[in-house]
């Protein structure tokens, strides 16, 4: 063939004197460095043994009223702090049979419902004037609000219910929403502010320029990002209207208006000698707040830290 030249085999081969040398490259692809794995040390023994006594404190008299719902009152006389023997479910039983028990979950949700719509949507609204916007005194009302979380509901309460008694609203849901939703803004605007306050400026600017309006970037984008802090303040809130005592004790007058926390104030005085009953009554109208606190604590921790770091 005259267009194929052949190659001669000496031009292939090493070269005499020449010492061929072979290289491996097996270990190309490997990382140039190791990353030692730390691990973790215990820690102290005091600060487990600090925080194991705190958790103590805190959940054994949850547990002490718990199960003191499935014991009698002659086994409680006999032996206080002993455990059910046998265990009773009459006492649970009963008070999940009561009307009134669920007419006043039903009082405490509707309350806590409709406060923490209104604390979002209004704490939402202010911090996200207050992050996204400069005007002038925008810092002075900040610290206005949060002025209010020095300001204690002891010291309002006769003030709110006079107010409250004058334009109507005593005796009523709205006395009570409408005075948790104020005192629950300063806390809502204090969280959600950094959130809506660390969204960077381009993103708002490349919105912009692709023809969405200051509302639509709060619907589209602000709202969305700052999620995990609007959860968060909408549990805390939650959890706060479903204990609040004193505010509904001032307000209404009518058994019939009675949240959950009264509910076992009433219940206690009219069954003063069935202290296992007054025990279940106790544990089924915190079961809820209980239970719903477990269940986000993910999420209030999540959207704390992000407020710090915001």
């Amino acid at each position: 063939m005259s267009g194929i030249q052949a190659t001669p085999a000496a031009a292939t081969a090493p070269k005499r004197g020449m010492v061929p040398v072979l290289i491996d490259r097996s270990d190309d692809h490997a990382p140039t460095h190791k990353v030692k794995k730390e691990r973790l040390g215990w820690g102290s023994p005091v600060v487990y043994f600090i925080s194991l006594a705190l958790i103590a404190v805190c959940i054994a008299p949850v547990l002490y009223i718990v199960l003191g719902g499935f014991r009698s009152n002659s086994q409680m006389i006999q032996d206080p702090a002993a455990w059910p023997n046998p265990w009773e479910i009459t006492n649970y039983t009963s008070v999940l049979a009561m009307p009134e028990f669920w007419h006043m979950a039903w009082n405490s949700l509707f309350i806590a419902l409709i406060s923490v719509v209104l604390v979002v949507v209004l704490g939402v609204g202010a911090s996200y004037t207050l992050a996204r916007y400069k005007f002038t005194g925008r810092n002075a009302l900040y610290m206005l609000f949060a002025a209010g979380l020095m300001f204690p509901l002891t010291v309002a309460i006769t003030p709110l219910y006079i107010m409250m008694t004058r334009i109507g609203l005593a005796n009523t849901a709205w006395g009570v929403i409408l005075p948790q939703v104020a005192f629950g803004l300063p806390q809502t605007i204090i969280i959600l502010t950094p959130f809506l306050a660390a969204i960077p400026g381009e993103i708002e600017e490349a919105a912009t320029v692709d023809g969405c309006s200051r509302l639509g970037f709060f619907f589209r984008m602000a709202l969305p990002l700052s999620l995990p802090g609007v959860i968060t303040v909408a549990i805390l809130n939650f959890v706060g209207s479903w204990n609040s005592y004193m505010l509904p004790l001032y307000m209404f007058n009518d058994a019939s208006m009675y949240t959950l926390p009264l509910g076992v104030q009433q219940f206690s005085t009219a069954h003063s000698q069935d202290t296992a009953q007054v025990m279940a009554f106790t544990s089924m109208s915190m079961l809820p707040a209980l239970i719903f606190f477990s269940i986000f604590e993910r999420r209030i921790v999540g959207g704390l830290s992000g407020a710090v770091k915001g």
